[in-house]
């Protein structure tokens, strides 16, 4: 029988896991500073929540979802995004009820049915952003400056563009559907099938096919800027306004459109702009769904977000040599000699160890040289050979690894000597 990782997985082994505690720690850094707080939801939850929100015809639910059902006959989806969960949080929890902006963020797996590829699995891990209750557009701008600090301060800030986009209100976004409608119709046995279909239930999503993003009909289709009403056009422009004073360099993308239904006015990505990181370059991206709430069975409520793949965080940093988070080693390897020697060193390690101090012991009588070897391994800063002498005297003899310096310390004094 094959126990193997199922396939679009895969396991965080202990070398690696340094790496991803490092991202981690960055994102709850910045949602502290932000005062986001941390939500927590099921990895599972109603089918009807994802496909309703997410759009029975995004790709997302049509192909991608993992759908199933319970004993008590009940359709359960893994989550294949983080928004849908936390928006039904919000409305069940009455979290509405309190007023002023709401900043919540959530660190966890998600689910997707789609082909395995670098940086892209069945299951991946995500950092997600959700605000509600203000509908201005500098919160806009707070979101898109919080995704910026996280790639800042694991310093990718050199090496990402910020990609801008509006979608608009139901009244622009109905001017543009007519106006998909009318230039794709006569291109309509051009598309494919999944596009076909599209132009019946929603043309916008035409614009996120990827079998037909280098068709001529794609090419000149009608931009969404066009089609703002006045008072949308003035909210991105206001976007846009506060982004610049903020500092934060974007590049307007007519051509960028979201995999989600829920989006309105302002839509945004961050990709990576690094030599040889591949064609997946997306590392985040998000908008303002101010309909959402509403649409789970809340009260009208302003919400924007954003999701941060952290696998494609973590090939970023790889792709410009980053060693921030790898494994550093620990201060102190014990090599005890003796019953009574393992019996201090298990004494010594529990003291130096709830004094933050980390320290590792070997408790085999294997032959020497081949315990300084694992000391070694282990890429401890200091070894210490305990034996009768050092039980009966309380002084140990610590070997510096770096300048080879051996060192007598009491062993009341080891703490500080670590410091």
């Amino acid at each position: 029988m094959d126990f193997s990782k199922p396939k679009g997985t895969y396991d965080v082994l202990p070398v690696d896991s340094g790496k991803w505690q490092f991202v981690e720690d960055v994102v709850r850094e910045v949602a502290r500073v932000y005062n986001a707080q941390e939500i927590r939801t099921p990895i599972f939850e109603s089918s009807e929540l994802f496909h309703r929100s997410a759009g029975e015809t995004s790709d997302v639910v049509s192909k991608e979802t993992y759908d199933f059902e319970d004993r008590g006959k009940r359709r359960m989806t893994l989550r294949p995004e983080g928004t849908a969960g936390v928006v039904r949080s919000f409305v069940e929890n009455k979290l509405h009820v309190k007023t002023g902006l709401q900043k919540m963020f959530y660190v966890g797996p998600m689910f997707r049915y789609e082909r395995q590829q670098k940086g892209r699995y069945r299951q991946h891990m995500q950092f997600g952003v959700e605000a509600f209750g203000s509908d201005s557009p500098l919160v806009d701008v707070e979101v898109i400056a919080m995704a910026c600090l996280v790639l800042e301060k694991l310093g990718l800030d050199q090496n990402v563009v910020v990609k801008l986009n509006s979608l608009g209100s139901k009244e622009s976004r109905a001017l543009y559907r007519e106006a998909l409608v009318k230039h794709f119709t006569p291109h309509q046995e051009m598309l494919c099938s999944d596009c076909q279909t599209r132009l019946e239930k929603n043309p916008l999503r035409i614009l996120d096919c990827k079998r037909d993003a280098s068709s001529d009909a794609m090419a000149a289709a009608p931009a969404m800027i066009d089609y703002l009403v006045p008072e949308d056009l003035a909210y991105f422009d206001a976007v846009k306004a506060g982004l610049e004073a903020a500092g934060i360099k974007y590049e307007y993308d007519s051509n960028l459109v979201r995999g989600f239904d829920y989006y309105t006015h302002t839509i945004f990505e961050v990709q990576a702009d690094i030599p040889g990181f591949g064609a997946q370059t997306t590392l985040c991206g998000g908008g303002r769904y101010d309909g959402l709430v509403e649409e789970v069975g809340g009260p009208f409520t302003p919400g924007l977000g954003f999701g941060m793949g952290l696998e494609r965080v973590l090939l970023a940093l790889e792709a410009i040599g980053s060693s921030q988070g790898e494994d550093q080693g620990i201060d102190l390897f014990f090599l005890p000699m003796g019953e009574a020697a393992q019996m201090m060193t298990a004494e010594v390690m529990r003291g130096c160890r709830g004094s933050g101090v980390s320290c590792e012991a070997d408790f085999s009588q294997r032959k020497l040289k081949a315990r300084f070897k694992l000391a070694d391994d282990a890429q401890a800063r200091y070894t210490i050979v305990v034996g009768d002498d050092e039980v009966a005297s309380r002084e140990l003899n610590v070997k510096d690894a770096v300048t080879g310096e051996q060192t007598v310390v009491q062993v009341d004094e080891l703490v500080k000597f670590c410091e």
